[in-house]
């Protein structure tokens, strides 16, 4: 039997990697101009860190978001199941 896909927790999660993604884009983006500013490193560091959980909880429920082994594939959400983060 296929597990149930909650396609509204699969949108939060995908939702919440972007907008974590967003903000540490704009931090890199500081960084580039104010190397020494610790608290940014720090807030850096932590949306990292918050990314690669996220990323973690997102891949255990519905599967690999990233190919070239930057993602593991499990059965039954593999590379093969549907829909893709960007068919939702």
């Amino acid at each position: 039997m296929e597990p149930k896909m909650d396609h509204a927790k699969r949108f939060q999660l995908l939702t919440q990697l972007q907008e974590v993604d967003f903000v540490i884009v704009e931090l890199q983006l500081y960084l580039d101009t104010h190397p020494d500013d610790q608290r940014a490193i720090d807030q850096y560091n932590w949306y990292a860190k918050e990314r690669n959980k996220l990323r973690r909880t997102y891949e255990s429920q519905f599967g690999p978001l990233y190919n070239f082994g930057l993602s593991f594939n499990q059965y039954p959400c593999g590379w093969n199941e549907g829909p893709w983060p960007w068919e939702i």
